[in-house]
């Protein structure tokens, strides 16, 4: 079966670089993502064999050791731990920060200490911590509340800036701390309705880049220097959002773009931020800027870049790339090549109810034609359908089913406006969005009574809500870790999620009448199609109980629904075994109803 045959491929992906240019890499050869080692010369070795995936790993400089941050059966609440390299055949874990009822993010590992972000102190806010490898004590370095996105140490490790979940939605707040006074600057304002993608200090710690679209629609690459305090525009493209990330050695400038779903790299100086030349990494993929995709990270001397690409054709690869030199793929051995029937998506625009024109990649049937047509609607609601690697798209497209994957209102990659559209009371306009392409379908010569909703997370809110607030357009849905009651959602979520997705979706205390509204389980009496659920049982974001309840409403009611509940799974499903059991009941499931 295709599907089995695409998810057993591994993947790789960038984790960081030591200054002998070994590589730490995640990688799912096993079945979950472990951290190996790529040496110089190509070597691999595997440094963990844990049953649950790892999160993260950085070198510690300075010595043979690396630290690990991995959780328990997907509850995201990271442990980090210690592995030394100099121990023979698979190093043991020795614990470092261990509190498993709490969040511990590694952050950055310097010489001697490791800075993690964590909700120990009361399950909602994080603070920084720095850890000292030698006496195990623990310095506060930012306490003063909020969700802290991202973390970057200036080089020089006077300075760190953090990227903090701010009041409206889809937005970020920067915070410069001076780590010696824990003294805090606000960069940008609390309320202020912009975005911001990764920060990258220069190597002097003079200045940080990063990608921001505030006072404007895409996101620009601006630079801000430390001594006055002041902002400048670096690079501006008002068609494409814009991210970089500067070589240690102050000569090079990785500048990444997204556009249409495609991210690609172009080399620059980082003096002026001129162009030299373009990556020549594979088309139609993404080389940065997505949870599939890692960022680059370059090497302590800036020799080489480690960049991990992935496509629709092509699972996330680790390139090493050397400016003005050799891209080269870095693949362990005996790697299987991608099936030759997989094929890039064709990218067209969906008219809306409202003249809006909603973007989609079509994914034409590889195998034999069925006649039928699967929507795939990714999660978020911020998130976006990226030119990515996924065997669940490619395995439908092998089925015979023609594969719709849209960026709904709310995407991002489209800018601040698209990504707006769907905010608080707008919610159901995404939805709305659903039947417009349910209605679009004969253009490209499928049927609309023969089309299926199949997403996760948020995809999974939008899948029922076609078939509760649409409920004659679609013939089927496939439900994975998705939200049935925005209600109960908020209520149920973990306490450090909920006031983030409240500044999205409405607020208990004041927009519950809204979000009840807004809610497909307030429409279960209309659902007819039948419906195919996946959950993880300790989803620490959605909770299981959406899928229970609206599994037990459709029971009640006489509609088929099959409920699969994995108990080693968190948000969504990581395992490889746990996938080989799911997915092929869910293929079996569209065939069933979509005839």
């Amino acid at each position: 079966m295709l599907l089995t045959t695409l998810f057993s491929l591994p993947t790789t992906m960038a984790l960081d670089v030591d200054d002998e240019g070994r590589l730490l890499v995640l990688y799912d050869g096993t079945g979950t993502r472990q951290v190996n080692e790529v040496a110089p010369d190509g070597t691999w070795r595997a440094l963990t064999n844990l049953g649950d995936t790892c999160r993260g790993a950085r070198f510690i400089p300075g010595s043979s050791q690396v630290v690990v941050e991995h959780d328990t059966g997907g509850d995201e609440r990271g442990q980090l731990s210690l592995l030394d390299l100099t121990d023979s055949g698979l190093p043991a874990l020795t614990p470092l920060v261990h509190d498993t009822e709490y969040i511990h993010h590694l952050v950055a590992a310097r010489a001697g200490r490791v800075l993690y972000t964590t909700n120990r102190r009361n399950g909602v806010d994080f603070d920084l911590v720095a850890h000292d490898l030698a006496t195990g004590s623990e310095t506060v370095l930012y306490d003063d509340g909020g969700w802290v996105m991202a973390v970057d140490p200036s080089p020089d490790d006077k300075w760190v800036v953090l990227t903090k979940a701010s009041t409206p939605a889809n937005s970020m707040q920067l915070l410069l701390v001076e780590t010696s006074s824990r003294a805090v600057t606000e960069l940008s304002a609390e309320d202020a309705h912009n975005d911001q993608g990764p920060v990258a200090w220069l190597p002097d710690s003079s200045a940080f880049l990063v990608s921001s679209n505030a006072d404007r629609d895409r996101m620009a690459l601006r630079r801000y220097d430390v001594a006055n305090g002041s902002w400048s525009d670096l690079l501006v493209d008002d068609a494409r959002d814009l991210a970089g990330w500067p070589s240690p050695n102050g000569e090079h400038l990785l500048v990444g773009a997204v556009e249409d779903g495609e991210v690609t790299l172009a080399l620059h100086r980082l003096e002026d931020g001129s162009a030299i030349a373009s990556l020549d990494l594979p088309p139609g993929g993404t080389a940065a800027l997505s949870m599939a995709t890692p960022d680059p990270i370059w090497s302590a001397d800036g020799s080489f870049a480690a960049i991990t690409y992935n496509s629709p054709v092509s699972p996330p690869t680790v390139f090493r790339f050397v400016p003005g030199g050799e891209l080269t793929a870095i693949r362990s051995a005996g790697q299987p090549d991608v099936p030759a029937e997989l094929q890039h998506p064709e990218s067209l625009r969906v008219p809306s109810f409202d003249g809006e024109q909603v973007p989609v990649f079509v994914f034409r049937p590889t195998g034999a034609d069925l006649g039928s047509t699967v929507v795939h609607v990714h999660g978020g609601p911020e998130g976006a359908a990226l030119r990515i690697w996924s065997p669940i798209i490619s395995a439908l497209a092998g089925e015979g089913h023609t594969v719709v994957v849209p960026n709904v209102r709310g995407s991002a990659g489209y800018g601040k406006r698209w990504y707006s559209l769907d905010d608080r009371e707008l919610r159901l306009d995404s939805v709305k969005d659903l039947a417009a392409i349910n209605a679009w379908l004969p253009t490209i010569g499928a049927d609309p009574k023969r089309a299926a909703l199949w997403g996760g997370s948020y995809g999974g809110y939008m899948v029922l809500a076609g078939v509760a607030f649409q409920p004659e357009l679609w013939a089927a849905g496939v439900d994975i870790v998705g939200i049935a009651s925005l209600v109960t959602f908020l209520e149920n979520t973990s306490a450090y999620r909920r006031s983030m997705r409240e500044r999205e979706y409405g607020y208990l205390a004041t927009d519950r009448e809204f979000l009840e509204s807004a809610s497909p389980l307030s429409r279960v009496d209309d659902i007819r199609a039948p419906l195919f659920v996946i959950h993880g049982a300790n989803d620490p974001r959605v909770p299981l109980s959406e899928a229970e309840q609206i599994t037990a409403a459709l029971t009640s009611r006489g509609v088929p629904c099959q409920l699969l509940v994995y108990p080693d799974e968190g948000h969504g499903l990581a395992k490889l075994k746990n996938r080989l059991d799911a997915y092929p009941q869910a293929f079996s499931f569209l065939r069933d109803h979509l005839g």
